[in-house]
């Protein structure tokens, strides 16, 4: 077997069996236990996600002797709500004379926050480490800051590079190729068995990047290190959980189906049950975060369950197909694919209320094993009624390739592009947004992972 065929088959073997999770699963499962030789690693965009999704994670990996060390993206340093109200000068005079630096306080605040909470959950300081990358914006460094491109600059803080001195990351600028280093770095050293990171599907732009971070991390890691089980829990879907506020006797729910659409019989979701007295310290470690809490304790508290959960979206699997009678592959009614020749189609269907006016945003970017992820192609494709365009995100320029196009149909609109506009890739990422989003599930909107069988 050619070497190119190997590396191709160990990529498919490495997307299907570390993160697909089976069809047509019990709704609820429950968490594999955890075990003295378990090293469990907690990814947070921000100081407090770690408590509102993990808290019971944290405290029961402890308990069963394992290793447990938490990685912050970001210091949550980005909040104007926190800035204007959680301050001892008063609003609306406060607002007049903020200054960058007080959004950098903000995030070392945030971080002494965490460094509280996760003592009451048994971590130390040494436990946790602080990347210090831009809050609300690592999203955007993983669409378009890459490479040479001048790093992003923080919309509140005016910051370019990490500003926290005590952070793994100081002074590192603001791009995605910082973050995938810092993470592979973190995570080839200390090789978790076990990785809980933020959704895919969450609403917060800082949450579907970390995992997609992750992804292409440990992608490039899969033949140096054993590759952990990863779990994925989620924190932002519109009007979820409910109901809101400190409700610890209640179980939180998985969204209801109309969030996944036909994608939700799809989904394994397995939970932690907690006790009365992990309730209880999980309370206690979000009351901490007083920043937060002070502004939104109605929404944080609704966190505050009798069990976690946790669940991951299965990877697309697409084998080139020859000849005019192909068939579309794909696991909901809203996206599909098909790859024929050296093609590749994507087909979205159109909201019902808006058949005749549909547009849509498509993000796609290549991954190809033993290639930088930031030197592959980044590319966001516009579609308005029946015409299109094709963005570099990095560059921001036009591409026109030649052979691409678009058909308009009466139910969907089918796209075609050359698979060379990817780098020709072994996998890739994918997203859809339409700007008639109010007549799609918001989990349309989730970042999925591609494969392309070798």
């Amino acid at each position: 077997m050619k070497a190119t065929k190997v590396i191709g088959v160990l990529l498919l073997v490495f997307f299907l069996a570390a993160f697909s999770a089976p069809a047509c699963a019990d709704p609820l499962k429950e968490l594999a236990t955890f075990q003295k030789d378990d090293r469990v690693l907690i990814l947070a965009p921000h100081p407090d996600d770690e408590t509102i999704g993990c808290a019971g994670v944290i405290m029961r990996a402890r308990e069963a002797g394992a290793k447990v060390k938490v990685v912050y993206l970001t210091s949550g340093d980005n909040n104007i709500f926190s800035i204007l109200f959680y301050n001892p000068l008063l609003f609306p005079v406060r607002v007049f004379f903020i200054r960058g630096k007080d959004f950098v306080t903000l995030g070392q605040q945030r971080q002494a926050e965490a460094i509280e909470a996760m003592k009451i959950l048994g971590l130390e300081k040494e436990d946790l480490t602080f990347l210090g990358y831009p809050d609300h914006g690592t999203d955007k460094m993983f669409i378009s800051y890459w490479g040479d491109k001048k790093p992003y600059e923080s919309m509140l803080s005016r910051q370019k590079k990490v500003p926290y001195k005590d952070s793994l990351s100081f002074k590192e600028e603001y791009k995605g190729d910082n973050i995938l280093a810092d993470l592979k770095g973190f995570i080839l050293d200390y090789r978790p068995t076990k990785v809980f990171v933020s959704h895919a599907a969450d609403f917060n732009g800082d949450h579907w990047a970390l995992y997609l971070y992750l992804q292409m991390v440990l992608a490039d890691l899969f033949d140096e290190m054993p590759m952990p089980k990863v779990y994925s829990y989620l924190v932002h879907v519109p009007g979820w959980p409910l109901p809101r506020h400190h409700h610890p006797e209640l179980e939180l729910k998985p969204p209801s189906e109309d969030f996944f659409s036909d994608l939700s019989t799809e989904i394994t979701w397995e939970q932690l049950k907690l006790s009365p007295d992990e309730v209880e310290k999980k309370f206690k470690a979000m009351l901490a975060y007083r920043s937060q809490t002070h502004i939104s304790a109605f929404y944080l508290f609704s966190f505050i369950r009798r069990n976690e959960l946790f669940s991951e979206l299965p990877v697309i699997k697409l084998k080139k197909q020859a000849g005019k009678n192909y068939n579309f592959t794909g696991d909901n009614q809203w996206v599909s694919f098909a790859l024929v020749e050296n093609y590749l189609l994507l087909k979205a269907k159109k909201p019902p209320e808006s058949k005749s006016r549909s547009s849509f945003i498509f993000f796609l970017a290549g991954y190809k094993y033993g290639m930088f992820f930031g030197d592959m192609p980044h590319i966001s494709i516009h579609t308005k009624f029946d015409k299109f365009k094709i963005y570099d995100t990095i560059s921001g320029k036009p591409i026109e390739p030649k052979d691409a196009s678009l058909a308009f149909g009466p139910e969907a609109i089918t796209l075609k592009i050359p698979l060379g506009l990817l780098g020709d890739p072994d996998a890739f990422l994918f997203s859809l947004h339409s700007y008639n989003s109010r007549f799609l599930p918001g989990g349309c909107s989730a970042f999925r992972r591609v494969v392309i069988e070798p």
